[in-house]
């Protein structure tokens, strides 16, 4: 566990000097869950998403990471049975399937 802003997406950020809004939510997670947190609402800008994964790797490749990440897959799920996160429902079902090691191939054409 560790001290995280818990809402770390990119809403909260500002530039050009970074500024970190909302922070009701900090507290106590699970070790790479802000990372996590931006790296799941950044799958719908592949390149993005690349950039955190690689600026971040040295909190989402590890075991906690990938576990913060599954947790975080999790909630952003759950809130689409509240209407919330619908355009990043596939996505985070891909991430969690990659991470679990259930990917399906795609087919190649």
């Amino acid at each position: 566990m560790s001290t995280a802003h818990g809402d770390f997406h990119w809403a909260n950020l500002c530039a050009p000097e970074l500024r970190v809004f909302d922070w009701e939510g900090w507290g106590l997670a699970p070790t790479g869950y802000d990372a996590a947190v931006l790296h799941s609402h950044s799958l719908l800008i592949p390149s993005v998403a690349a950039c955190v994964r690689r600026e971040l790797k040295d909190v989402l490749n590890t075991p906690e990471g990938r576990y913060a990440e599954l947790a975080v897959i999790t909630q952003l799920l759950h809130s689409t049975t509240h209407g919330d996160n619908l355009e990043l429902a596939k996505p985070l079902r891909r991430r969690a399937e990659h991470l679990l090691g259930r990917a399906v191939p795609h087919p190649v054409h």
